[in-house]
């Protein structure tokens, strides 16, 4: 019989030429990781291991991102990507006790994938480490770090059946593969049984198995398979299985089980605050439980391989799962065969968890305009996609594009379903665009199943404002764009699914924004997990089902006296609020707006009821907003992400551009019917300030409204946009 045993504690870390005692997971970016040179080196992990007389297997769950295993000075396994398992046979070095020193190196490869990402690329032995003992004829390692078998739900005019595929490393004559499926009590189902080959296939039948259905009922069986020697058991492993179908039509959207759902979807990377990936069990199940309570029914492992005990968390609880490759951002040649590897690897490594639906190949692997014009690029998609019909084509291909690729694009055309991720309302035009872009593709590529596979806004806690501008990072900004951006979903029943980017904060070294450094501020909740954004509640108004009421804007604490409008998310019909014993009420669907609101000096209590849901805040009248609610001095908003230096500035407007330039634009003229549906840069009124520098132009409007935000933020367009 296997015997498998964690052997996480207890490892000597070398580093730098130091040594220090860790236990796994571990990551040596934990504390560097969120700045701009973070240490990306080679290390060294080194254990002694007892003795066995077994077959012994090595299991790496998980090192970034180039791997070797070495046992008592000989290489036994090298591993090309930071996101797979991987298995190393150390039988004959462990018999007599043995040292495993495990290489792990996180610096930047030309053949591996990613190269560049907004996200750490985290060092470290991060995940579970194994030592697996069976006999020698047991069910295969070999195959890309799999387990060996691969189950899967069949249903067909006659029923349901369990199909089986199992590798087994030296079968012998008389042995047989038992395939027995128990239900959630334990009790045998269904069992079926094969001559055990190096290859063996069994199928057998299911009467009215109980379906996976979701968050709704996610009922797993789990299959035992034995190598059996007669009575004897010579190998074993359970897998968790379950019987479910999902189809996407590009005119009807997603159905489960042939009940209609649009999948209501949240990103997530796998890091947290202080401890980069090197996570355990314990947050696994915290980010599942902050998932589930924002109601959202699937998610998006993105831009990798996550840990198999996530995935195991989204078969348990019924979350929807879209999986994911590291081919991102840019298109490199050298890195194609190590591509090809790692989404082998993710298929054959989590092939049986029936949460997932799709494999996801690529992410904006457009972003570089040179390997977006690359020749080999298409072909090599292609050969993407052609692997995942090739080993499951019971599930479907998928990719998710950056917003600038034309829908017309032959790349759009490789996967089975499609995704592109838009930030209309930050990045770029404003977040009314979104309907536009939506109904325009639809019309033009009606066969095309689309989702929204990314969209967000930066959501800083001490960012605050009574008049929220794009780009400001406020948190009140955040939730009017979601706000937008759900709504529109909402309307459109041919979008078969959308994906918040992100559920969490994350690690980014590279970004320097807002005034924090190393960080994607994109999450309904923050990067430690402690504290849900308001946006969050925005998310569970729209999907939970669990009733509650939420005041926003709870940490705009001291705010200038005055007149506010106070905005309340709930899943109820009525709310009412009450604020210094003032009493309002309103019915209304999720977003309740009260509006021009009294918030006197000194302390303001604001308390709202929703049926037996209550929610309070306390907020101070002072004569002007605590100052540190703003970006500060040399801090810009987001726009300023564009701003081009030397030759390449020559191509751009400034803010010393005039009006002529700009009428000049053909981004300028995007820009402004994208915002106010309407070309006013056509005016001929216009021509009469042509001479007039943009600088002035803002200052002076300032004069007639708009916000030193306002302001501030049309300045830093102007880097964007080109002459």
């Amino acid at each position: 019989m296997r015997k498998t045993t964690l052997i996480n504690e207890g490892w000597s870390f070398f580093l730098g030429g130091e040594e220090k005692k860790v236990n796994l997971p571990h990551c040596w970016n934990a504390s560097d990781g969120c700045t701009k040179d973070y240490l990306r080196a080679e290390a060294r992990y080194s254990k002694t291991l007892e003795p066995s007389d077994k077959t012994v297997f090595l299991l790496v769950e998980g090192a970034n991102s180039v791997a070797r295993v070495v046992a008592d000075g000989k290489e036994k396994a090298r591993h090309k990507g930071g996101y797979g398992a991987f298995a190393a046979d150390i039988t004959d070095c462990i018999k007599n006790g043995c040292r495993i020193d495990i290489y792990v190196d996180n610096r930047d490869f030309e053949d591996v994938f990613p190269t560049r990402a907004d996200f750490t690329f985290w060092g470290g032995l991060y995940r579970n480490v194994k030592l697996i003992e069976t006999e020698s004829c047991h069910f295969s390692f070999r195959d890309h770090g799999s387990c060996g078998v691969y189950a899967r739900a069949v249903k067909s005019e006659e029923g349901w059946r369990m199909s089986v595929k199992a590798l087994i490393d030296s079968p012998r004559e008389d042995y047989k593969l038992r395939c027995t499926l128990l239900d959630r009590e334990g009790k045998v189902f269904a069992q079926g049984e094969a001559k055990a080959e190096y290859v063996t296939e069994l199928s057998f039948k299911c009467e009215n198995p109980i379906l996976w259905d979701g968050v709704k009922n996610p009922y797993l069986y789990t299959l035992r398979c034995e190598i059996k020697d007669g009575e004897r058991t010579a190998d074993n492993i359970d897998i968790k299985t379950g019987f479910r179908t999902f189809c996407i039509d590009s005119e009807k959207g997603f159905f489960l089980n042939g009940r209609h759902m649009k999948l209501k979807g949240v990103s997530r990377h796998q890091d947290r605050q202080g401890m980069g990936n090197a996570v355990t069990e314990k947050e696994h199940r915290e980010d599942i439980e902050l998932i589930l309570e924002a109601g959202a029914d699937s998610v998006r492992l993105a831009h990798y391989q996550q840990s198999e005990y996530f995935y195991d968390l989204c078969d348990e609880k019924g979350l929807l799962v879209w999986a994911e490759a590291p081919v991102i951002s840019a298109f490199a040649p050298a890195k194609r065969e190590n591509g090809k590897s790692q989404l082998t690897e993710l298929i054959k490594q989590n092939f049986n968890h029936p949460s997932i639906f799709c494999w996801g190949i690529e992410n904006e692997i457009t972003q570089e305009l040179s390997g977006a014009k690359d020749k080999r690029l298409l072909p090599y998609l292609r050969e993407l996609g052609g692997i995942v019909r090739k080993l499951d084509p019971s599930r479907y291909s998928s990719c998710a594009q950056l917003s600038i690729l034309e829908g017309k694009s032959p790349l759009n055309s490789v996967t089975d379903i499609l995704g592109y991720n838009h930030y209309f309302g930050w990045y770029d035009f404003s977040f009314d665009y979104l309907s536009k872009w939506l109904d325009r593709f639809h019309e033009s590529f009606p066969e095309r199943k689309l989702c929204l596979s990314e969209y967000g806004a930066e959501g800083l806690l001490n960012i605050h404002s009574k008049e929220p501008v794009q780009g400001d990072y406020s948190e009140e900004y955040q939730c009017v764009f979601h706000e937008n951006y759900l709504r529109e979903i909402n309307s459109r029943p041919w979008l078969w699914g959308s994906y918040v980017w992100n559920m969490f904060d994350f690690g980014a070294a590279n970004r320097h924004e807002g005034g924090m450094t190393g960080r994607n501020n994109k999450g309904l909740v923050t990067y430690d997990r402690k504290i849900k954004k308001d946006s969050f509640y925005l998310c569970k108004a729209f999907w939970s089902e669990k009733k509650f009421v939420h005041i926003c804007s709870g940490r705009y604490k001291n705010r200038e006296a005055g007149r506010y409008d106070i905005k309340v998310y709930s899943n109820l019909g009525r709310v009412k609020l009450t604020v210094n014993e003032r009493e309002y009420e309103l019915e209304g669907e999720r977003i309740f707006l009260f509006k021009d609101v009294p918030i006197g000096k000194g302390e303001n209590r604001i308390f709202a009821q929703a049926e037996d849901c209550s929610d309070g805040i306390a907020v101070f009248g002072a004569e002007k907003d605590d100052p540190s609610y703003s970006l500060k001095e040399g801090e810009s908003l987001v726009r300023n992400w564009a701003k081009k230096s030397g030759e390449e500035a020559k191509n751009y407007l400034s803010p010393s551009s005039t009006i002529r330039d700009l009428v000049k634009s053909r981004d300028a003229h995007n820009l402004v019917k994208g915002k106010l549906g309407r070309d006013y840069l056509n005016i001929p009124l216009l021509k009469l300030l042509y001479p007039v520098k943009l600088s002035t132009a803002v200052r002076t409007a300032g004069f007639f409204g708009l916000s030193e935000n306002h302001c501030a933020l049309l300045t830093q367009y102007t880097y964007s946009i080109k002459k």
